[in-house]
């Protein structure tokens, strides 16, 4: 039984009529593509521009036959209330309705209307389906995080059974917690590992203390998606060398559609089916391939709620090798508002400050995890969960480093903690910033 579209079917969510739009998009010509995606920018802001009050107030200037007069809208122009969102015919009723994490600082509740959201969950469908793995069908070990109010919890498992998904907890990444789940995967028939990157990366260092492979284990297992926060490349390498199966990127955000996801080439392939991605600078001009800015973000299909030419507050580069059909995510550097100001008021990408600190600190397999935080222009604190205290050649060694990627003068603190403070949804933000950019 396809238990899975049924529930969407059941839900209001065309979802056969969605699978035929998307493969109607999918069937029309390279050489054409740029024409499709015109009319259907043009499409939506007309839509828009007729039949949402908000976005008429938003976009005055705006003349959909000229995309530079288009603006850029952002996460705070979307912090009022859903209803006065809306566009003409849509109400609370005949939406879907959700919210975002917040992990930008930003958070808002959003709406879609249900052929795309139906045409969001085709095009998943279609991606995992590169790597043979079918929702109706196809088993998942979910790392994810869940609500603990009582009527959150068991909407959520009563999906997680629906969508054929065993769901283990992200709040407890203990050896003691690691062992449980080996022993889920030694009696259950995963076809694969879904979830937060963060976590995923916890057990494979848990399996790598224990010598083990997990192909071993659960022979069934295909692939591992990972999703909701940044993937390193030697993350990678070892969750591939410990899990025994490819490693996938992906890339989305709930209140728009799936981003990016990596191909079976490694191609980090963008979705220009559903969505427009651009990278813009800070004048909010379009960017040359190959160059780093801003992703902004137009929905082309969603008519419920706008999103044209949305900030998502990510730093990324699309490769220089894209096309209309197939834009390449080359890189995503991280978010906008995770950026270090230093006391020369030098700017830093705050991942840099991470990916720094991480080729020192996990080099001997003490430290388990860890974030940065800046505190000061001049002051950083590293808050980590290891095995034993760090020494203090190790601090020294990390501290002159990021003086030397970044500048003199830098004052690093450091705090062993048991565990590391994780948002309600179960994430962990890498690095963030609690001084204000003036």
């Amino acid at each position: 039984m396809n238990l899975f579209d049924l529930t969407l079917k059941f839900n209001g969510f065309p979802i056969k009529k969605a699978e035929i739009a998307l493969e109607g998009i999918q069937q029309i010509n390279e050489d054409v593509f740029e024409v499709y995606i015109n009319e259907k920018k043009q499409a939506i802001v007309d839509f828009h521009l007729k039949n949402n009050s908000f976005y008429k107030e938003l976009a005055k200037d705006a003349i959909s036959l000229d995309w530079n007069s288009i603006p850029v809208m952002t996460k705070r122009d979307l912090q009022q209330t859903l209803d006065k969102r809306l566009s003409k015919g849509f109400t609370r009723k005949n939406v879907y309705i959700n919210k975002t994490s917040g992990s930008s600082g930003d958070p808002f509740v959003f709406a879609k209307d249900k052929f795309c959201h139906a045409l969001t969950w085709a095009l998943i469908k279609n991606r995992f389906g590169w790597y043979g793995l079918d929702f109706n069908s196809s088993k998942q070990a979910r790392f994810y995080g869940i609500p603990l109010d009582k009527k959150s919890y068991y909407k959520e498992r009563f999906k997680d059974v629906l969508s054929k998904r065993y769901r283990f907890s992200v709040f407890d990444l203990s050896d003691k917690a690691f062992h449980k789940y080996l022993t889920v995967f030694k009696s259950s028939k995963f076809d694969y590992i879904n979830g937060y990157t963060s976590s995923i990366i916890q057990f494979a260092k848990f399996l790598e203390r224990q010598n083990l492979n997990l192909k071993t284990i659960c022979p069934t297992l295909k692939a591992c998606i990972v999703t909701s926060e940044m993937l390193f490349e030697n993350d990678k390498v070892l969750m591939e060398t410990q899990f025994g199966i490819p490693v996938i990127n992906e890339y989305g955000a709930s209140e728009l559609d799936l981003i990016a996801f990596q191909d079976p080439n490694n191609n980090w392939l963008v979705n220009s089916e559903t969505l427009l991605v651009e990278i813009l600078d800070k004048n909010n001009n379009v960017l040359p391939l190959g160059q780093e800015g801003r992703v902004v973000i137009t929905s082309l299909y969603n008519k419920a709620h706008p999103f044209i030419r949305y900030d998502i507050g990510d730093i990324g580069i699309l490769s220089t090798q894209s096309t209309f059909k197939k834009p390449i995510l080359e890189k995503l550097i991280g978010r906008t508002n995770d950026i270090a100001i230093l006391p020369s008021g030098k700017k830093a990408a705050g991942l840099t400050f991470y990916y720094i600190t991480k080729s020192i600190i996990e080099d001997d397999g003490n430290v388990k995890e860890f974030v940065i935080e800046q505190h000061k222009k001049n002051t950083f604190i590293i808050k980590y969960v290891s095995l034993y205290e760090l020494s203090v050649e190790k601090m020294k060694l990390i501290s002159k480093e990021m003086e030397q990627y970044l500048e003199k003068g830098l004052h690093i603190d450091f705090e062993r903690k048991h565990q590391l403070e994780r948002s309600k949804s179960g994430k962990l933000k890498q690095f963030s910033s609690l001084i204000q950019e003036p």
